[in-house]
C-alpha cells in the first residue's frame, strides 16, 4: 500500500478486542490507527474494554485513556460511532437501545454496503460453547492467554531493541494448536448460519482474534481481529470493497525511521507513559493530532461523563 495516500478515509471501519485495561493491550498502535483514518461509520465490535481483567486487578494506560477520548472525539466530530457489546465487555449490554457521548450501544445490528449488500454485525461470543456454557473454563483460559500476551509483550521489547518487527508469539502458537484450529473453523460455520438465518449476505464479527474475509457456503464471513496479537481492523471502501488492514505491516511505512509522515503531521508527540494507579488516568498531553484539554479520568462530550461512570461498572 502506498504511503503517500495515507491518511485514509473509508465509508466504514470495524474493529474489536481491543481489551482496553490490560497490559497486552497495544493502545498506542490503535491510537495511531485512529490518526491515521477517518471514516462515516465506525463499529466497536466488542471488548473494547475488558471488564474481566479490570475486575481482577486494575491496570489502567494514559494510552488507554486517550483511545477512549479519541473515539469520543471522533463520534463528537461527526463520526457514527456504534458500540457493540461483547463478553469482556457485557456490562454494557444492559444498556442497549442508548446513546452515551455520541456513541450508538447496539446488541447487534446491520449494516448495508455502498453495492447493497447487508452484514449482521455482532461480537460473535454466543457462538462460544465455553463462554456460554462453561464460563469458570473461559475465565481460566483468559488466564492463560494473558500469561501468553505478557510473554509476548517482553518478546516484542526485545525485538524492538534489536530493530526487528513486530511479531506475535501468541497468535502463532494459536495457530499452531490443531484444537484452536479447529475451534476457529466451527466458530466461523457457526456465525455464517446466524447471518444466513438473519437474511443477510454475511457477518462482521470479533471475539476470536483472528482477522479474515472469505465465504462460507454463500455467506460473506468477516472477522475485523483484534488489537492485543495482529492489530488489524476491516474497513469498507467508498465502493463497497471489504480490506483487512493490518496495521503492524502498515505503520513500517507510516512511522519507521526517521518518521516522515508522522513528523510532518504532527500525529506523533511524546507523552506520558506512566499508567494510572488509582483508577485515573494523567491529563492527555497538550498538541499534536488536534488534542484538547479534558477533565483527567473523564472523557468529555455530550455524555461522557455517564460513559465514563459505564466503563467503571466494571
Amino acid at each position: 500500500m502506498n504511503v503517500a495516500h495515507w491518511p485514509q478515509r473509508y465509508r466504514t471501519i470495524w474493529i474489536s478486542d481491543v481489551h482496553l485495561g490490560t497490559r497486552g493491550c497495544k493502545a498506542d498502535f490503535l491510537l495511531e490507527f485512529l490518526k491515521f483514518t477517518e471514516s462515516e461509520t465506525l463499529f466497536l465490535v466488542g471488548d473494547i474494554v475488558d471488564g474481566w481483567r479490570l475486575k481482577r486487578s486494575w491496570y489502567w494506560h494514559q494510552d488507554h485513556n486517550d483511545v477512549i477520548q479519541k473515539l469520543l472525539r471522533k463520534a463528537r466530530k461527526g463520526t457514527k460511532v456504534i458500540y457493540v457489546p461483547g463478553n469482556h465487555d457485557e456490562a454494557l449490554r444492559d444498556y442497549v437501545d442508548m446513546q452515551f457521548g455520541g456513541v450508538a450501544l447496539k446488541a447487534h445490528d446491520i449494516h448495508q454496503l455502498a453495492d447493497g449488500r447487508r452484514l449482521l454485525v455482532m461480537h460473535g461470543d454466543q457462538f462460544d460453547g465455553i463462554v456460554r456454557y462453561a464460563k469458570w473454563l473461559a475465565f481460566l483460559g483468559d488466564t492463560a492467554y494473558n500469561m501468553a500476551l505478557t510473554a509476548n509483550t517482553w518478546l516484542n521489547h526485545v525485538r524492538n531493541r534489536l530493530g526487528l518487527p513486530y511479531w506475535s508469539l501468541s497468535a502463532y502458537l494459536k495457530h499452531k494448536v490443531k484444537n484452536a484450529v479447529e475451534y476457529i473453523s466451527n466458530y466461523e460455520v457457526a456465525v455464517s448460519e446466524e447471518a444466513r438465518r438473519a437474511g443477510a449476505d454475511g457477518v462482521v464479527c470479533g471475539h476470536i482474534h483472528h482477522a479474515e474475509i472469505r465465504d462460507i457456503d454463500g455467506i460473506l464471513y468477516c472477522n475485523d481481529g483484534d488489537w492485543v496479537e495482529s492489530c488489524t481492523a476491516l474497513v469498507e471502501h467508498f465502493d463497497g470493497r471489504l480490506e483487512i488492514l493490518r496495521w503492524t505491516e502498515i505503520r513500517g511505512g507510516l512511522v519507521g525511521n526517521p518518521l516522515p509522515l508522522l513528523a510532518a503531521s504532527g500525529a506523533l508527540q511524546p507523552r506520558s507513559r506512566a499508567p494510572s494507579r488509582r483508577g485515573r488516568a494523567a491529563a492527555p498531553a497538550d498538541g499534536g493530532d488536534e488534542r484538547e484539554k479534558e477533565p483527567v479520568g473523564a472523557p468529555v462530550g455530550t455524555d461522557g461523563g455517564r460513559l465514563s461512570k459505564l466503563f467503571g461498572l466494571f
